[in-house]
């Protein structure tokens, strides 16, 4: 087996009384793009930064590109970029001068110039940092954990305050980088972001993994097929409805007031379920028939809403 972006096992991690990491697993393969998602407070960041070496583990196991990130760091930091959320540079370097600091520490960098002209920065090169808007800090950001050429990338939020151009000029620049054979492991609370970008997505929760897969593997229902879903008042009696439909198909109350329908979705289904909506008095809402968005299903194993 190839040596893995990054391998976790049995990862542990506890400040004070609290537990924010609780045994996670995790595999990322070279040369993909895996997004960390979970509710602020799951240990994605905490996470992240025993990948980075800045924490140590309490127990587990953790290998980033076959290294171990705190004792073997002066052999990983050379071959991995790190771009924080909030920017990190200081409030009064210009964007150019920043860029080319971070080269000078590398072997072999890309020409600094370039890329700011690639991620829209050149017509505020000489503007210092403190003066940027924050969608143009967070390019920097990126920028500065780029410019060193590395095998793995760890990007907190990396679109956080962009517009929707420059948040789209960036999701390019990433789709290359990852077939330039560039691991990217990215932290976000924009699920559309997650879905159009990632080859895996690991949703954690209290410190552990809950869900792991392809996003278009998650999203399909626990068939394989594209299910339906509606809303209506809570509690509703799914087992009559159930009982109402071809063997074979289940309803549940995924949160309150969203029930799904998993199974084959014809016209003869949707028929039913809105002729025993009509039989019950009750009119259902925002009928959908297809795949789960990812945020659905982030909610629903998580519970809680997107906090960002």
């Amino acid at each position: 087996m190839s040596v893995a972006a990054v391998e976790i096992s049995g990862l542990v991690k506890s400040f004070g009384s609290t537990r924010a990491v609780d045994g996670l697993d995790l595999r990322m393969e070279r040369g993909s793009l895996l997004a960390l998602l979970g509710p602020n407070g799951a240990g994605k960041t905490t996470t992240v930064e025993i990948c980075e070496g800045f924490l140590r583990a309490d127990a587990g196991s953790v290998r980033v590109l076959g290294l171990d990130p705190v004792r073997e760091s002066s052999a990983l930091r050379p071959r991995v970029g790190i771009m924080p959320q909030g920017g990190g540079a200081y409030p009064g370097v210009r964007a150019d001068e920043m860029l080319r600091l971070v080269a000078s520490c590398a072997a072999t960098p890309l020409d600094p110039a370039w890329l700011l002209d690639v991620l829209g920065l050149a017509p505020v090169r000489r503007t210092p940092f403190k003066r940027l808007s924050g969608g143009q800090q967070q390019r920097l950001s990126l920028a500065c954990a780029l410019v060193g050429r590395p095998e793995l990338v760890f990007l907190d939020e990396p679109t956080a305050g962009m517009d929707p151009q420059a948040r789209r000029l960036v999701w390019d620049l990433l789709g290359a980088l990852r077939a330039d054979g560039v691991s990217v492991l990215l932290t976000t609370h924009l699920m559309e972001e997650a879905e159009a970008l990632a080859d895996t997505v690991v949703i954690v929760d209290h410190g552990k993994v809950v869900v792991s897969g392809a996003p278009q593997s998650l999203t399909m229902d626990e068939t394989g097929n594209a299910g339906l879903r509606f809303k209506a008042r809570t509690r509703l009696d799914t087992a009559l409805l159930t009982a109402a439909l071809p063997e074979g198909y289940a309803v549940r109350e995924s949160a309150p007031g969203t029930y799904v329908v998993a199974g084959s979705i014809d016209p003869q289904v949707v028929s039913t379920v809105t002729a025993w909506c009509a039989q019950q008095g009750v009119l259902p809402e925002e009928l959908q028939v297809g795949k789960r968005t990812l945020e659905e299903v982030f909610l629903e194993l998580t519970g809680r809403e997107l906090r960002a």
